[in-house]
């Protein structure tokens, strides 16, 4: 050993590096300047999960957001329920967040909405905590002067199209009872792998149903999708970046089924 400290990339660097991997090289001029002003600004990672480019757009996470009032010492967030508006009946949610950048601020508020008509199919059933994420995330884009919109805000995608032709494909197993796919426990496993590695629950679903080999995930056996939940999981934690490339591949089948 020569005794030198090994080098660390800068993180702007990184997050340029990251993205030409993604996205392919060489980067469009407007991509590498809006990366380059939103570390600029806000110091955000594209490595840790901080934003995402969707559909075109760069977009923060709730990861990001609440990483970023962290480092500018946030004072509080406050969150209600907006009860006049709420259903829980129907599942659809309205909750309002308060954000307070400083003990003397008068605070930042934001609302979000959750239904099941917004939400993923994968998050059924917790609209009222999606609600919450998409409230403390505006209001944290107001507090912190942020102009471009978070991951968890956007909803849902168009459905995906049909598999493209020569995909790997599994072929159908025959499945036990009642033939349902979605058990709480593998929907369960799914949704953590996603919020533990901060993935696209629509690019997921897309990167599900090729695999499955069926034109919509619901058509999918509960083998096919346990062996998809095992698969996801695995490779996240391998070589994340790398599964971040193959997910991104699904973006351009979804503006085209848009």
């Amino acid at each position: 050993m020569d005794g030198r400290k090994p080098q660390t990339s800068h993180p702007l660097r990184e997050n340029l590096r990251l993205a030409r991997q993604l996205l392919g090289a060489p980067l469009p001029t407007r991509v590498v300047r809006s990366l380059e002003a939103l570390y600029k600004d806000f110091h955000f990672s594209l490595s840790n999960g901080e934003i995402q480019f969707i559909n075109s757009c760069w977009y923060v996470t709730h990861t990001g957001l609440l990483r970023l009032a962290r480092r500018k010492k946030c004072s509080g967030i406050h969150v209600e329920a907006v009860d006049s508006l709420c259903n829980p009946a129907a599942n659809r949610f309205v909750l309002k967040a308060t954000v307070y950048p400083s003990k003397n601020s008068s605070g930042f508020v934001g609302y979000g909405d959750a239904d099941p008509s917004n939400v993923s199919f994968l998050v059924h059933g917790a609209e009222m905590r999606v609600a919450e994420t998409r409230a403390v995330n505006r209001a944290l884009r107001k507090a912190y002067g942020i102009g471009i919109c978070s991951v968890e805000e956007i909803g849902t995608f168009a459905e995906s199209p049909q598999s493209p032709p020569g995909p790997k494909k599994l072929p159908p197993q025959p499945v036990n009872g009642n033939g349902s796919h979605d058990g709480p426990r593998v929907r369960d496993r799914l949704c953590q792998i996603i919020r533990q590695h901060q993935l696209d629950p629509n690019l997921v679903k897309a990167y599900a149903t090729e695999f499955a080999g069926v034109k919509t995930l619901r058509e999918a056996t509960r083998e096919q999708v346990e062996a998809f939940v095992t698969h996801l999981a695995d490779w996240a934690e391998k070589d994340r970046d790398a599964l971040l490339c193959q997910l991104n591949s699904f973006l351009g089948q979804k503006e085209g089924a848009a």
